[in-house]
């Protein structure tokens, strides 16, 4: 099964939940709505014709920079990109990329977290990944079993992969910068 066979079954079973695919050359993937998340994943690990047994990775990409392409694709300006990789141990040398497209802020409000639904119950190398998303990245990973910093001290400020991040000169007396 290719990476278009997997988009198209996924565009048939969750229709506009599927909110974009691609299939050219690069990295294959399909978007879906945050909302649908946990059910879209269920559905890659338990299907018998995919069988995404493994969640490799999962990163948070920040696009704060005003970018055309991406814009168009978003639907709004400036967002986050949370980026699921998986595979099969079933169907070995497959694999498949999701994503979710986040607002930067909930509800536009700086410093409010954008929410996620956790998959960590699908797959449960999720759990330290929601962590580090949620440590450095900052967003809110709903449901997960311990969401807490797992890089970072527990009193750090903000996130530091954020692109508007402003390190502080100290932390505990230590010099950051």
């Amino acid at each position: 099964m290719t990476a278009a066979d997997v988009s198209a079954l996924l565009a048939q079973q969750f229709g506009p939940a599927v909110t974009g695919t691609h299939a050219g050359p690069g990295d294959p993937f399909v978007t879906v709505e945050p909302a649908r998340l946990v059910e879209v994943c269920t559905f890659l690990r338990d299907e018998p014709r995919l069988r995404f047994e493994l969640l490799n990775d999962l990163t948070v990409v920040d696009y704060l920079e005003p970018d055309a392409k991406k814009a168009a694709k978003a639907g709004f300006e400036p967002h986050l990109e949370v980026v699921y990789r998986v595979s099969s141990f079933t169907h070995p040398g497959r694999r498949f990329t999701l994503k979710l497209t986040l607002p930067r802020w909930k509800d536009g409000t700086p410093g409010q977290l954008p929410e996620v639904p956790s998959v960590a119950g699908v797959w449960r190398t999720a759990d330290w990944h929601e962590r580090e998303a949620y440590d450095l990245c900052g967003v809110f990973f709903t449901g997960h079993p311990d969401l807490r910093r797992i890089l970072l001290a527990e009193d750090w400020e903000g996130h530091p992969l954020r692109k508007d991040y402003e390190y502080p000169l100290e932390y505990h007396g230590i010099r950051c910068r």
